[in-house]
């Protein structure tokens, strides 16, 4: 009579290691049976060893914001090397393709009013109604065009008279004499005046966040960097006009145009040249990452050249009060340039001063700020992930009894 209640507690011991060992196969099974797409690692060689390497970190303190604040002073990027150290002195140079008006006073043969013709011979002549139906685009070398005389490519114009003379590389004055010398033979004391109608053999081009790209006519107005994105339309609202790129002689220089705007500093506000590029970038390169224990990782753009830390978690909405860890703020720094080196520093927020510090460093461009975790928040994460296993373990043996 003994024996029937082993039998039934063994079969029931069965029962329970059977139970256990199908509830472990579907467990490791799990990725293979469970729906939605997964990676088969079984291919991957993965080396779970640690990494070796080290980075040592440096804790934000009063030392810390002085030296970073004297290095930001001492700071500048270069600036384009300019032809003219005082704006004051700039003298357009007439250049091929330029489109020039000739008044020769009380000689109206000789002078080329707007919207009428001067033939240079042979049959380039353009009439009126000729140019009305067919827009001018471009004259040909010493043609006279409806608009005024289009100086070639060899840099000559055609006038009565005076014959082939050279305009390119001179100014409207200098050119001016000439003609009035070169017509003295054939005119009592001539008054000559020359002007630019159009300035097409010199431009600009400005790409980017703005609202009119294109190309902009070097002028005898001195063209500046304000002046340029201005003519331009102004900027887009995702513009970055801190780090206005300027290409010149297949040189790239990094203007804050910013600057001049908000604090005057008229050495940003350069004096553009022939094959300038200008390029008004938008706000990727001027990003800050939030990331960790906060209420909402975010990516931060830095307004007006200024983001500090307190800045950044503001925008994140703050450190969870729960599972952050206040004396782990990370700011880690360098990732692009040195991805193997990179600067780390930590702010101590259970410090009195901390509030202060925090809102005084200043942040870099694709600067990541991680907020730690704390030790007890851990641990709770791995009970939530065991307890519903050892739950339906529990359950699953009082089922089988």
């Amino acid at each position: 009579m003994l024996k029937k209640p082993r039998i039934e507690n063994s079969f029931a011991s069965l029962r329970t290691k059977l139970a256990a060992s199908l509830l472990l196969t579907s467990f490791l099974s799990a990725c293979a049976t469970a729906p939605g797409n997964y990676l088969d690692t079984s291919r991957l060689k993965d080396n779970d060893q640690a990494p070796s390497e080290t980075y040592p970190v440096h804790l934000i303190d009063a030392n810390l914001i002085m030296a970073q604040a004297q290095a930001a002073a001492a700071k500048t990027e270069p600036l384009p090397p300019s032809a003219l150290s005082d704006p004051s002195l700039y003298v357009y140079h007439l250049a091929p393709q330029d489109i020039l008006g000739i008044t020769v006073w009380d000689h109206p043969e000789l002078t080329t009013p707007q919207g009428s013709t001067l033939s240079s011979g042979g049959n380039t002549t353009q009439t009126i109604a000729g140019a009305l139906q067919q827009p001018y685009t471009a004259a040909l070398p010493g043609q006279a065009d409806p608009y005024g005389q289009t100086i070639a490519a060899d840099g000559t114009i055609f006038f009565p008279f005076v014959g082939r003379i050279q305009a390119a590389g001179k100014t409207t004055t200098q050119l001016r004499d000439q003609l009035a010398a070169r017509l003295v033979p054939y005119i009592r004391n001539p008054q000559v005046d020359v002007r630019v109608l159009s300035y097409r053999s010199q431009k600009v081009q400005v790409t980017g966040e703005v609202k009119q790209p294109g190309p902009l006519a070097v002028s005898d107005v001195p063209l500046t960097l304000v002046d340029a994105i201005t003519r331009s339309g102004g900027t887009n609202p995702d513009a970055d006009i801190q780090r206005v790129r300027l290409t010149r002689n297949h040189k790239l220089y990094v203007l804050n145009a910013d600057r001049m705007l908000d604090q005057g500093d008229t050495t940003q506000d350069v004096m553009l040249q022939n094959g300038d590029v200008v390029n008004v970038p938008d706000r990727t390169d001027s990003r800050i990452f939030v990331m960790g224990e906060v209420k909402t990782p975010i990516q931060v753009p830095i307004i007006r050249g200024r983001m500090t830390i307190a800045d950044a978690l503001t925008q994140g909405g703050g450190i969870l009060n729960t599972d952050a860890n206040p004396r782990q703020i990370f700011v880690m720094r360098g990732m692009r340039e040195h991805p193997t080196t990179p600067e780390v520093f930590r702010l101590d927020m259970t410090q009195p001063d901390s509030i202060m510090l925090s809102s005084q460093f200043q942040l870099q461009p694709l600067d990541v700020v991680y907020v730690g975790t704390a030790a007890s928040t851990t641990f709770n994460r791995v009970l939530q992930q065991v307890l519903p296993s050892v739950q339906t373990l529990f359950y699953l043996k009082q089922l089988t009894r």
